[in-house]
């Protein structure tokens, strides 16, 4: 198992793991963060393999990704683990629980599904096509970011984490953006969704076109006692959109089960 980097700060009995997207880093955080470890809570933002200073995996793949969080949970040596994913980072805490669920004590899924595309496989093809092109004709990351992040916020997406969210998607790696995005076509854990039998938190928003918040009503639905709550005129990168309202979902969730 290769090195993986991440930021850790703040003490305490529960350790909050930060799982961020296909197009994040752990620098996408700052403000949960900055509020879960003034609330008194351990925070672990990792990168994902591949991502930032995480030495990548092979093969690149869901049950991979899982298998490096199991082994940051395990090194982190915290008495309960929360585990707070979203987008991508959403499946990979998915994938975790069905791998690894005796080790995990709270779930917050944050725009995110428990299945990626249609089936049948077409569906996933052209959407792999569509996203490397423009990387096949050279523009990069960094050309790309903008517009990306631009199809993903909502309405009312604060600036700054609007070129927060720009800035650290640009810095991805191009060979590790693909290889994540290929890892998430062939998601599929609705038939464990039932088996989740820890306090589960789900925050859409409502302006994602991504993680449409019908998708995560549903999710919630299936997942036994889970809360559901959607942000309005957020789109899909709540926690940089609108960290204040993000954050206090999460502090009002993480401090009624887990108190300190």
């Amino acid at each position: 198992m290769g090195g993986i980097a991440s930021i850790d700060e703040g003490r305490g009995s529960t350790a909050v793991f930060l799982l961020h997207g296909v197009g994040g880093g752990k620098e996408a955080w700052p403000t949960t963060i900055a509020a879960l470890v003034a609330a008194g809570y351990r925070v672990v933002a990792w990168d994902m393999p591949g991502y930032g200073a995480s030495d990548t995996i092979d093969p690149y793949d869901m049950a991979g990704l899982a298998g490096a969080l199991e082994a940051l949970v395990d090194g982190t040596g915290a008495h309960r683990n929360v585990i707070l994913g979203h987008s991508m980072g959403g499946m990979v805490a998915q994938e975790a629980m069905a791998q690894f669920s005796d080790k995990l004590h709270g779930l917050i899924l944050s725009g995110t599904s428990p299945a990626f595309g249609k089936p049948g496989g077409d569906w996933q093809r052209q959407f792999l096509q569509s996203r490397f092109a423009p990387l096949d004709a050279g523009r990069g990351m960094a050309g790309l970011a903008p517009e990306l992040v631009a199809a993903m916020i909502g309405r009312d997406a604060e600036p700054e984490g609007t070129a927060l969210a720009r800035a650290v998607m640009s810095k991805v790696p191009e060979a590790t953006y693909r290889a994540a995005l290929s890892a998430i076509v062939a998601f599929d854990r609705r038939a464990n969704l039932a088996d989740i039998g820890i306090p589960t938190l789900c925050i859409a928003g409502e302006d994602d076109r991504n993680a449409v918040p019908e998708v995560m009503r549903k999710m919630a639905e299936r997942i036994a006692g889970a809360e559901y709550r959607c942000l309005p005129r957020i789109g899909h990168i709540a926690n940089l959109e609108a960290p204040v309202a993000f954050n206090a979902l999460v502090l009002d969730f993480i401090t009624r089960h887990f108190p300190n």
